[in-house]
């Protein structure tokens, strides 16, 4: 602490309480972890072994059983002692017969099942007209041909063809008409001999040089570099936190 002098009604004096910003390494900022129990157990110590001690049982329930007074007199191990019981039950429903009775017969019409009738026509409706037939005429089918080579149930006969006269080989052809020496292509000679050596001019160049140059006026010569000047920084606070910054 500084000896020199004091500014104002300031004194040096004990601070309330530590102040983080005097201490260079981790102290009272950290809390640590207790050695001692097994909740929030500092986890670089040993820990001892642990026991918990509970309270005692509750009295045991061998005699919680049904006394004499809960079993009955006609109860046995085969089941209760009684004498054969009866009930009665309801009245059942009678069921009616649903069959016909004389009056849904017809003994009137039972004499044409045995006896012999006398034949008995009736005269139904006028049918409707007869089903048309709705077949192919003989002007409907296309008979194949006969004559020719495509004919299809026959085998045709040789046919034969007369082509025109050809101008190839015949006896006024004009041998004189073929092409001249102007027809024929004259192939360059640089594809079957040596080619002679080819040269080639090309476009004038730009100049790349500026004339944005400094000139004489732009230069000081009355400038002179001077020594090398050193500066003093000023002492830091300790109640102040450095600035950190991060160098990639």
């Amino acid at each position: 602490m500084s000896q020199g002098g004091w500014i104002g009604t300031w004194r040096p004096h004990r601070p309330r309480g530590p102040i983080m910003a005097q201490y260079t390494s981790p102290g009272p900022k950290y809390s640590i972890q207790g050695a001692t129990g097994y909740v929030s157990h500092i986890p670089t110590k040993r820990k001892a072994p642990a026991y918990s001690m509970y309270g005692a049982k509750p009295p045991s329930s061998k005699d919680n059983v049904p006394g004499p007074y809960y079993v009955q007199g006609t109860v046995t191990n085969r089941g209760k002692k009684t004498g054969p019981a009866y009930s009665l039950s309801g009245r059942t429903e009678s069921k009616v017969e649903t069959t016909p009775g004389p009056a849904c017969y017809s003994p009137d019409k039972a004499k044409k099942v045995i006896y012999k009738a006398a034949p008995m026509h009736s005269m139904g409706y006028r049918t409707h007209g007869g089903k048309v037939d709705s077949t192919p005429g003989p002007n409907n089918y296309m008979i194949p041909e006969v004559l020719g080579p495509h004919s299809v149930a026959t085998s045709g006969s040789p046919s034969y063809s007369m082509t025109g006269k050809s101008k190839l080989g015949r006896f006024d052809e004009d041998l004189h008409k073929t092409p001249g020496p102007a027809a024929y292509h004259k192939p360059s000679t640089d594809i079957y001999k040596k080619s002679a050596p080819k040269y080639t001019m090309a476009g004038r160049l730009k100049d790349h040089k500026t004339d944005k140059m400094p000139g004489p006026a732009e230069y000081e010569l009355g400038k002179i570099s001077c020594a090398p000047v050193i500066s003093f920084g000023i002492r830091h606070s300790d109640y102040t936190t450095p600035v950190i910054v991060d160098v990639y």
